[in-house]
């Protein structure tokens, strides 16, 4: 039973196990990587390749200098948030060149995940317009580098010009209940928007 092509206002009966797609969205060195590998419950399948001098004046990674490796393809985990509801996650790479993948990357995904980095928030404008052009539901995410949050969620949506039944929640992605928190977060906004879908006037 998939959650693409069934009503997720009703919960799967007893025994039944639902799967649901979740794309994993932002800017480059946003933490995307991270937070795949932070709450997967198996060894996530990641396609890091080395950053070489092709692509300096390319990838701007002056605010994560210490940042060697990049995403070309995807990210890939899985993580049971119940008996009855796993969830497969896709990591998009945060590379314009990259971005002719995202069609395919969030064919029969149910929503996104849209991480933002407050010091580089324009990073993520692309990935927010590229949801809501496909009326694709999606929460935004502030990473809390540092372990620090430097901008309240009401700034950062102001900031963003997003719509105001948009979640905007914080995390820290490289710890497994903070993230683990932000999926079930995403969930709940998409099954609330499916459920005032069904009883609204036709």
């Amino acid at each position: 039973m998939d959650f693409a092509g069934s009503d997720m206002s009703r919960r799967p009966t007893a025994g039944r196990v639902t799967s649901a797609k979740i794309v994993i969205a932002g800017g480059f060195g946003v933490g995307k990587t991270t937070l795949v590998g932070s709450v997967s419950e198996i060894t996530p399948l990641t396609t890091e390749a080395i950053m070489t001098s092709a692509g300096v004046g390319v990838d701007d990674n002056r605010q994560v200098p210490g940042k060697t490796t990049t995403t070309v393809a995807m990210d890939f985990g899985r993580i049971s948030i119940d008996r009855d509801l796993i969830l497969y996650l896709f990591g998009t790479p945060g590379q314009t060149r990259f971005w002719f993948m995202w069609d395919e990357l969030v064919r029969g995904a149910i929503g996104a995940v849209v991480m933002v980095d407050t010091r580089r928030l324009a990073d993520c404008f692309a990935a927010i317009d590229f949801f809501e052009h496909r009326r694709l539901p999606y929460l935004v995410a502030i990473n809390c580098f540092d372990g620090m949050q430097y901008h309240n969620a009401q700034d950062v949506r102001d900031a963003l010009a997003i719509s105001s039944d948009v979640p905007v929640v914080s995390c820290d992605a490289r710890n497994r209940e903070s993230t683990k928190n932000v999926l079930i977060s995403l969930v709940e906004y998409v099954l609330t928007m499916r459920r005032s879908r069904a009883v609204a006037p036709a």
